[in-house]
């Protein structure tokens, strides 16, 4: 750092902060360290009692805490126009949702650049939705001049595309198939069905339609292939996916000729949960077999999963797999999901 008069200061980066003091009204700093003197700061330097001013020298390949930040914030959200991000300040910026949908990390990226040093990005859980406004990550240069270089090496450890992302959700229509022979025979009322209209009802869906069918494989099948042939492109199958001899909601969905992703998954509650697809004609159709947990408890894995599938990820086994730690639910008696450790 160095030693100047206030009038040269112009264009300098203040070493430290610059106290104010008015009797009766405010003490605290003016201006911040790190701040860069502009003409109009002049006189407001000088009503403080500063003729003299500590800055730092600006020197060639040398980057300014708040221009370093500016290259992070590309780094972190490039120019995606649903995120928001704060102008830099002290070498932070904040970075907000601007639209709805599912929030995405390139997580390689964000560990390669974080260990680069001398700069931090920091963010919320991926894989979650989030809604407009919400606060998705935080960005920091350490340091209050970094060299040009170490963000150069940044841009190029993350790559070429963004490290955070939202992805849309899509307009899905959603057909419901309900096994039990006790609810086709009207001995007991459905309680799958309201429980899945309301959870789909927090996102872009449209109930094509609810079947309740018997414990009869073959109705099964029918009624998911009813569904599926009609234009759905989604379909829950709720009940029957325990492995007692009369359970057959896993072999009638085998019997669609879809792909069995996972039968099982590393979360609690939803074990029993399966994911499959089904290729018919120009789509592919996830269709997925809900245990009986996802009728009373108040999250489970199939709220892990929709928001991944209604925003078009292909979710494969080890996506499944991914979710054992932190798949386990607490079961609060307040729930405050998904501001918890579930899935996460």
């Amino acid at each position: 750092m160095k030693l100047v008069n206030t009038k040269d200061a112009v264009g300098h980066v203040l070493c430290h902060d610059i106290t104010q003091i008015i009797p009766g009204r405010r003490k605290g700093p003016v201006f911040r360290k790190g701040h860069i003197v502009t003409k109009e700061d002049i006189p407001v330097l000088y009503s403080v009692g500063k003729e003299h001013l500590y800055v730092w020298e600006k020197k060639e390949g040398m980057l300014h805490e708040d221009e370093a930040a500016a290259i992070l914030r590309g780094i972190c959200m490039g120019e995606a126009s649903n995120m928001r991000a704060s102008d830099p300040c002290e070498g932070k910026i904040e970075i907000t949702a601007a639209e709805n949908g599912l929030f995405k990390i390139r997580r390689d990226a964000l560990r390669a650049v974080n260990s680069l040093g001398e700069m931090m990005i920091a963010t919320v859980h991926a894989d979650f939705p989030v809604k407009c406004g919400d606060k998705l990550a935080g960005t920091r240069i350490i340091p209050l001049v970094i060299e040009e270089e170490k963000l150069f090496k940044a841009k190029a450890v993350a790559g070429e595309s963004p490290i955070l992302s939202i992805l849309p959700f899509h307009h899905t229509k959603v057909g419901i198939v309900v096994t039990g022979s006790e609810v086709a025979k009207g001995l007991i009322q459905d309680a799958f069905g309201p429980v899945l209209q309301k959870k789909l009802s927090e996102y872009d869906t449209e109930i094509v339609g609810r079947t309740i069918v018997s414990d009869q494989r073959d109705e099964i099948q029918r009624a998911i292939m009813d569904f599926v042939q009609n234009g759905a492109q989604m379909v829950l199958v709720s009940g029957g996916m325990s492995v007692d001899p009369d359970d057959h909601t896993p072999g009638a969905i085998s019997d669609t000729g879809a792909r069995i992703v996972s039968y099982g998954a590393p979360v609690l509650p939803g074990a029993m949960f399966l994911l499959a697809y089904l290729d018919c004609e120009d789509r592919t159709v996830p269709l997925l077999g809900l245990p009986g947990c996802v009728m009373y408890a108040k999250r489970t894995i199939f709220d892990l999963v929709l928001p991944r599938l209604l925003a078009g990820e292909v979710l494969e086994a080890g996506d499944l797999e991914s979710y054992g730690e932190g798949g386990l639910c607490l079961s609060c008696e307040i729930c405050h999901f998904p501001n918890c450790g579930f899935g996460k």
